[in-house]
Order: structure tokens, then C-alpha cells, then sequence
């Protein structure tokens, strides 16, 4: 059995890959702060509470267990509160994944799976977006995440640390056990945030924009299945156990949904109103962004499992009606 460092295991996207872990037979020993996860979703594996750059930790947790690889699901992840408030997102996301990365190379650990995300590309020059396209970000968010792929190749060179970044596009949905779900504080995406309204949790959906050129003016995104990306980090850690290079992969479904069409879907599976009002554009928010996963689908031999967002979004509204106050 196989010890996997999970950081940032309590949180959304984070405690699913660590549940799917222990199914298939791994150790997820989760490392988590708490700042914006959650202990009761840290279940799955001995739990550490503490940061990434206490490295007294790292090295107690890197000398009690024999870690094969580390999976890092701990940066912050709002583009808005990213453009307001950038220091505290180059220092999480790049200041303390450096020092992670320092500590790992300094053990000896050389295996890592980065969760990158798709708001590299900034406005792409083609849709659905492949991985060699010209890397925009819009967002200090963007830039954080582009910034630590650098480190990984700068890592890989002079200290052969092995690493897969997995190039998210709009994680949604929830644990087909009911067991997680999505829950962040504040709550700015774009689902939880319409389900919560649905609960009557929020007066209204804010819909940043209607001038968009898409069809019905608002922005377009490719929503992929929290369990699906749990399944892609699962086959990516094995390529690199098994001795595969390092490697980037897109993770979508290349079908994009716009803000309005999401919003509808919600209605007809809530059985809700849901009011929504249009407020201005948000900076920072790419106009469509939609992935090519033919990468991922050849070489890590991964496709989604669920690829409607009517699917994504029942599972979502499940959990979410049956844990209206989150964990």
C-alpha cells in the first residue's frame, strides 16, 4: 500500500481524490489547514492539520510515512478575489508550493501532481483549447498557476522531480455517495452559488455580463465532474509511479454551457425559480473557455464518465439539499 501526501485532502476537489485513494487501495495522508477546508470531509486517512510551509511537519509526515507521491489540491482558487487581493495568492499559491517543493526535493520525493487549472490560457486563439496554446492568464489566479508549472520544469531539470499538472476547466457536482460535496467560504462558483439560491440561501444569481459575444451574451464554460477529475489524478499518479514522464493534461468535456443555460438546467432539476440578476462583467473572466481532453484521453487513457451537465448538476442539488448548511 502506497502512501499518497494529499495537500489541501479536506477540501472540495481534494477530499474526493483522497476517498477515491483509499478505494483503490492507496493511503491518502491529508495535510490540510483548514483556512478553506473541511475536517468531517478528511476522512479517508490519517489527517495532519497544518500548512504546507511548517516544515518541521513536512519532514515528521515525510519521516513517519514513506511517501511515494504528493498530490496538491492547496491553493486558492477565486479569480475575482484574486484581482482584489493578488499578495495573498502569489503567496499561498506559489510562496508556499515552493516551499513544499523544497522540502519534497529535499527527502527525495520525486513525484508530484500539480492541480493546474484551465485559466492559463487566458482568451484562447482556438476552442476547444489544447494544451500547446498560448498561455494569456487573465487573472493573478492564472499567473499563479502558470507560474508553478515553470517551478515543475525548472524542478525536473535540476532535481528530476517528476510532476503531471492537470489543467482543470469548471470542476462541479458531487460524490455519487452523497457522502461530498462543494462547500466554500465565500462561495463564488457558479453552481453551488445557483443551487444555494435555489435553497433560498441567496436573494439572486449574479450574472457577471450579458455582452459577451456568445450566443445569449454571457460567458461559456466546460463543467467536468468532480469524480471524473478524482479519476485523472488517480491514473496520472500511476503513470508517474510506473515510470512515465512528466506531463500537462487538459480536463474537460468539450461541451461548453453558458451562464444563462446553466442557470435554466437548475431550474428544471430544482423545480425552482432561481431569480437572477445581471450585474457587470467580472475582471478577469475569459469570454469561452472549452477543452480538447484528446491528450488526456490517449495517454492517460481517461475520458469523463459523466458529460452532461444535467447529470453533474443532480448530483450537485442532491448533496446540497441534503446538507443546506455544508458540513
Amino acid at each position: 500500500m502506497k502512501n499518497i501526501l494529499v495537500v489541501g485532502g479536506a477540501g472540495y476537489i481534494g477530499s474526493h481524490t483522497a476517498k477515491l485513494l483509499a478505494k483503490r487501495g492507496y493511503v491518502p495522508i491529508v495535510l490540510d489547514n483548514l483556512v478553506r477546508g473541511h475536517r468531517p470531509a478528511a476522512n479517508f486517512g490519517p489527517f495532519f492539520e497544518g500548512s504546507m510551509t511548517d516544515r518541521d511537519l513536512l519532514h515528521k509526515i515525510f519521516s513517519d510515512y514513506a511517501i511515494s507521491a504528493v498530490m496538491h489540491f492547496a491553493a486558492f482558487c477565486y479569480v475575482g478575489e484574486s484581482m482584489d487581493n493578488p499578495a495573498m495568492y502569489y503567496r499561498n499559491n506559489v510562496a508556499n508550493t515552493l516551499t513544499l517543493l523544497e522540502v519534497m526535493v529535499g527527502r527525495g520525493i520525486g513525484n508530484f501532481i500539480f492541480s493546474s487549472s484551465c485559466s492559463i490560457y487566458g482568451e484562447p486563439d482556438e476552442t476547444p483549447i489544447t494544451e500547446d496554446q498560448p498561455k494569456r492568464p487573465m487573472s493573478p489566479y492564472g499567473r499563479t498557476k502558470l507560474i508553478v508549472e515553470h517551478i515543475l520544469d525548472d524542478f525536473e531539470w535540476a532535481y528530476g522531480l517528476k510532476s503531471v499538472c492537470l489543467r482543470y476547466f469548471n470542476a462541479a457536482g458531487a460524490d455519487s455517495d452523497g457522502e461530498l460535496g462543494e462547500e466554500h467560504d465565500p462561495e463564488t462558483h457558479l453552481i453551488p452559488v445557483v443551487l444555494r439560491t435555489a435553497l433560498g440561501q441567496h436573494p439572486h444569481v449574479n450574472v457577471f455580463g450579458d455582452d459577451y459575444a456568445t450566443p445569449d451574451g454571457t460567458c461559456i464554460r466546460d463543467y467536468i465532474h468532480v469524480e471524473d477529475l478524482t479519476e485523472a489524478h488517480v491514473l496520472a499518479l500511476e503513470k508517474l509511479l510506473g515510470g512515465s514522464p512528466s506531463a500537462k493534461y487538459n480536463l474537460g468535456n468539450a461541451k461548453g454551457y453558458s451562464v444563462k443555460q446553466v442557470i435554466d438546467i437548475a431550474r428544471n432539476i430544482t423545480g425552482r425559480e432561481i431569480p437572477a440578476k445581471i450585474v457587470e462583467r467580472r475582471a478577469g473572466d475569459p469570454e469561452v473557455l472549452i477543452a480538447s481532453s484528446a491528450k488526456a484521453n490517449e495517454e492517460l487513457g481517461w475520458k469523463a464518465q459523466i458529460p452532461d451537465l444535467e447529470t453533474i448538476m443532480e448530483t450537485a442539488w442532491n448533496w446540497h439539499k441534503n446538507n443546506p448548511d455544508g458540513y
